[in-house]
Order: C-alpha cells, then sequence, then structure tokens
C-alpha cells in the first residue's frame, strides 16, 4: 500500500508511542519512514527501537518549539532522501498542573505551552515541509475524542485538540489545489508517555472499554494500519476528515 512512499513520523519517545505504532505500520505496508525524536535524551530510546531494522530508518531531531528548528530538519531529510510523500505529527503537550487542576484554573502559560506545542507545531510544519513534499502529498495528525466533548482531567488539552481539527480542516481547504490531503487520526485512549500525566488514567481505560460497542480498548497497531490506510493512495479523496479508531466509543449517547 506504500511501496515506494517516503513518511517522515514525528515524534517518537519509546516503544509505547503511537508514532511508533504508525511506523511499525508504514514499515509492514512497504513504506519507507523517517523517524523524529524530540531531543538527545530520547534518541537512544529511539536506536533501541530500530537496532534489529535493515535498513535503519534515518534518524532526526525533532524540537518543535521554533520553526527554525522545523526549518532544518526539513533541509536534513531533503539533503538525506530527497523529497518525501508526506509526514505524521504525533506531538502533543500540556503542563502537568493543566492536566491535574480544573480547567478553569488554567494559566495563561499553560494555555499557550498547550497551544504552541500541540496545535502551532502542526500548522508550522505542514507550512514548512510543503515544499519537500512530492504530489500528490499526505499529512496526518492525531487527535482525541476530548477535542469534542467533555472528558474529565483532560483539561486544556481537550481546547487544545479541538483547534488541532480545525486546523486539519483549514490547512486541507488550503493545500487542496495542490493535491496535499490532510487528515486526523481521533485514537480511542492508549497507554503513552503523554497518556501517563493524565489524572485517573487507569479509569479512563476501563470506562472506554465498558461503553466502547466492541468493548475493548483499542490497540496501538489499529491505529497504525488506520495511518496507512489514510497515508495510501486508497484515500486519495479523503481529506479535512477526522477519523475516529476508537472501538465505536464515539457514537454512543449514553
Amino acid at each position: 500500500m506504500l511501496e515506494g512512499k517516503k513518511i517522515a513520523v514525528f515524534n517518537v519517545a519509546n516503544k509505547k508511542s503511537i508514532a511508533w505504532a504508525i511506523s511499525q505500520s508504514i514499515m509492514k505496508f512497504g513504506g519507507e519512514v523517517i523517524i523524529g525524536y524530540q531531543n538527545e535524551r530520547l534518541r537512544e530510546n529511539v536506536e533501541e527501537l530500530i537496532a534489529d531494522l535493515n535498513p535503519k530508518p534515518l534518524l532526526v531531531e525533532c524540537d518543535v518549539s521554533k520553526d527554525e528548528n522545523i526549518e532544518k530538519v526539513a533541509e536534513e531529510i531533503e539533503k538525506k532522501v530527497g523529497k518525501i510523500d508526506g509526514f505524521v505529527h504525533s506531538i502533543a503537550y500540556a503542563p502537568s498542573d493543566a492536566l491535574k487542576n480544573p480547567f478553569i484554573e488554567t494559566s495563561k502559560e499553560a494555555f499557550l505551552t498547550a497551544m504552541e506545542i500541540s496545535v502551532y507545531s502542526f500548522v508550522a510544519m505542514t507550512r514548512i515541509f510543503k515544499r519537500i513534499l512530492n504530489k500528490p502529498a499526505r499529512i496526518l495528525t492525531l487527535t482525541y475524542y476530548g477535542a469534542e466533548k467533555v472528558v474529565p482531567n483532560y483539561n486544556v488539552m481537550g481546547v487544545a485538540k479541538a483547534a488541532l481539527e480545525a486546523s486539519v480542516r483549514y490547512l486541507a481547504y488550503d493545500l487542496g489545489e495542490e493535491n496535499i490531503r490532510v487528515n486526523a487520526i481521533s485514537a480511542g485512549p492508549l497507554s503513552t508517555l503523554a497518556a501517563r500525566g493524565i489524572a485517573k488514567f487507569s479509569d479512563m481505560l476501563e470506562y472506554h472499554r465498558e461503553k466502547a460497542p466492541l468493548k475493548r480498548n483499542i490497540e496501538h497497531r489499529e491505529v497504525g494500519d488506520s495511518a496507512v490506510f489514510l497515508l495510501s493512495d486508497l484515500a486519495s479523496g479523503i481529506t479535512g476528515e477526522v477519523l475516529y479508531v476508537d472501538a465505536g466509543y464515539n457514537i454512543m449517547g449514553i
């Protein structure tokens, strides 16, 4: 499905990262992956993950807090592998206090940090990476149901994800004439490094399992394989959409 395609995935932190699950699925379905990591401290984790791969994916350090860092990543990718066919944005962050305290107590600093890292980074990466994309191209980001409905303890991240989903639609409109598709996957709760910062996350998993039509939580692999669909030509007519991979949880009223 992705034979001959080069897809960059940002950012992998460890084996439980959704970004790593997507990277594995891309390789499973014949694609070449470029893997981003946030900083040197996390590089060792990623190197362990790819230790047995041959050939090994290109690793790039990608700190999205500054546009110039994203520019350097784009230049490095173009120099080492040439133009790519798309990229995946799996990056989100909010200060821990903003996930523990009620939303009304969110500080201006925490609010802006969540928006900068979780939302603006997607817009900036799309703008900067556009020049190194083959056409047709595909862009994908990761969201969560807390963007649409209140999820206790998700707080400022729910507001950030709502902004992210709106960004998907506006970017899809801006880039449609250039044959660049922009979509999102709304994944059910998964045990990841980021999820550990959400208060009562284990309760969230249990509730999701009880209420979802499939009566289970999703697996990392299912998000990865769904990402491959949206990144492939099988989804050539889909843009500006949010695909739910949540065992059907989002369809439930009560």
